[in-house]
């Protein structure tokens, strides 16, 4: 099928849809897969319909992979690597170049990708979505000539290799974001892939196999497959002809990933779950700290995965931050994301919005002083996954709230009395992925980020850089992301000893 083919609605489908409504003949079409450098059809006939969590419609319908379709996925890559992976480094880098150069030439349907699946205002969603993807192609552009040095010692020579083929599984919380997290290193590295977008989130890796049809790719390096993680995901980690298994998503998801991945001894990496703690100091400037807090964990509708959720504020000045993150949250407008006002859409969805809304409750039924937001939906909200952005006050140790993983626009503040106590109850949760220091000067939290025990840590209001190692202590997950070590996943390393 033709690449214009495939993007938004066929012919056959436009003729169809004329007598509907203006909704419906928007509606995207994906019918195919991406595989061997073609647009195939599928083995099976299950479609699975993408619903915009603001407008409740349908706004498209993909195709659900069956094993047939697996293993034609996964056949493609493992022919395709013997000669990817020997491949010209520069070669390699050109064509993620000309990849970010088609990225800024589509970014308008890249953005309109994550409105209609994810929610994003459509105002903040090239920032927030889109940007940060089109810079770290052009990274991992550059690193890919890194993976050709050697190094010798005393006439043994070490040296980098493609790790193989890589089963890639992705979540719909930053669905470009983490597709390019993982896709841009495997192809820089010399790398061949199978992809699965979230089953809420696929329409951008759609747009992306475009992309990559367009510039050239050779066929079998890149090849998408869509459709429900519980059922294909378990088929692509545990799959014969794959090498390696990158993994994003829930902590549950990905103990079952790593099961199915262990009788193969693959490798695995995993970036999970997270309950990040953000320490602000009684020194710290309180009119800066409190509201970044906040704009954290409200951003993306608190759907991300290192969000500062559990906010450490000194007890001697906890109060006036109270008031400060009341005045903050009254700022925030909760609703249409086609409106230029809105700063908080829906959540990806009405399962999603379930399991925030018993967070909230679970907050009030403990006893936290709700300090903004609670339970219900705004009232200025008529449908749609909508809840309220929700602060809690006076939360201890002991709250579940302050544990679990709700995955939504909720904060908890948390008065202490000494760095040890904010310490220690940061680091007594079972995740470790993200955290925050905030102190009177840069020195001070240096050396505070040094205790926490977590695999990256914001400082002063630092925010997240392509460049930077990502990944997670304890059940956080293990590996990493982005930065060097982000492309070290997909390269093995090889000693020639004479």
């Amino acid at each position: 099928m033709a690449i214009d083919q495939i993007s938004g609605v066929s012919l056959a489908a436009k003729t169809q849809l004329q007598h509907h409504s203006v909704e419906i003949t928007s509606m995207k079409e994906y019918s195919n897969f991406y595989i061997n450098g073609e647009w195939v059809k599928p083995h099976g006939h299950e479609v699975n319909e993408v619903i915009n969590p603001a407008t409740e419609e349908v706004c498209a319908r993909v195709a659900s992979a069956i094993e047939a379709d697996i293993n034609d996925a996964f056949a493609a890559a493992h022919a395709a690597f013997p000669i990817w992976s020997t491949t010209p480094a520069a070669q390699r880098r050109k064509i993620l170049m000309a990849v970010a150069d088609e990225m800024e030439a589509r970014k308008s349907d890249l953005i309109d990708a994550h409105v209609e699946t994810l929610g994003v205002p459509k105002h903040l969603a090239a920032e927030m979505q889109v940007d940060g993807p089109i810079e770290a192609v052009r990274y991992f552009a550059e690193l890919a000539l890194t993976t050709e040095k050697t190094k010798e010692v005393d006439g043994m020579l070490i040296v980098q290799e493609a790790a193989g083929v890589c089963a890639l599984i992705n979540p719909w919380n930053y669905p470009l974001l983490q597709m390019i997290g993982k896709v841009a290193p495997a192809i820089a590295a010399g790398c061949t892939m199978v992809e699965k977008p979230s089953e809420e989130t696929p329409t951008a890796d759609f747009i992306m196999a475009e992309i990559f049809h367009k510039v050239g790719l050779p066929a079998g390096v890149f090849n998408l497959v869509s459709g429900r993680g519980s059922i294909i995901g378990p088929m692509m980690s545990s799959h014969p002809l794959a090498d390696l298994v990158s993994f994003t998503g829930s902590t549950r998801a990905g103990i079952s990933v790593a099961e199915s991945a262990a009788p193969t001894v693959k490798r695995v990496c995993q970036e999970l779950g997270g309950k990040s703690a953000l320490i602000i100091t009684a020194d710290a400037d309180l009119e800066a700290a409190v509201p970044y807090g906040i704009e954290n964990v409200f951003l993306n509708t608190g759907q991300t995965c290192d969000a500062l959720t559990r906010m450490f504020v000194h007890r001697s000045v906890y109060a006036r931050a109270v008031e400060i993150a009341e005045e903050t949250a009254d700022k925030h407008v909760t609703g249409d994301p086609l409106n230029n006002t809105t700063t908080v859409g829906p959540l990806v969805s009405f399962a999603q919005k379930k399991t925030v809304d018993r967070g909230i409750k679970m907050g009030i039924d403990e006893g936290a002083t709700l300090i903004a937001g609670g339970s219900g939906v705004p009232d200025n909200i008529e449908k749609g996954a909508y809840v309220k952005p929700t602060i809690f006050g006076d939360v201890t140790a002991d709250m579940q709230v302050g544990k679990e993983e709700i995955f939504g626009p909720v904060l908890c503040m948390i008065p202490y009395d000494t760095i040890d106590e904010a310490v220690e109850i940061a680091n007594s949760s079972e995740y470790g992925l993200g955290s925050g220091v905030w102190a009177g000067d840069r020195e001070t939290a240096i050396a505070i980020a040094r205790r926490l025990r977590a695999g990256q840590c914001f400082i002063q209001g630092g925010y997240f850089r392509v460049d930077a190692p990502f990944g997670g202590y304890k059940q956080s997950g293990n590996g990493r992301e982005w930065g060097e070590a982000g492309l070290a996943e997909y390269l093995e390393t090889k000693a020639i000893i004479g």
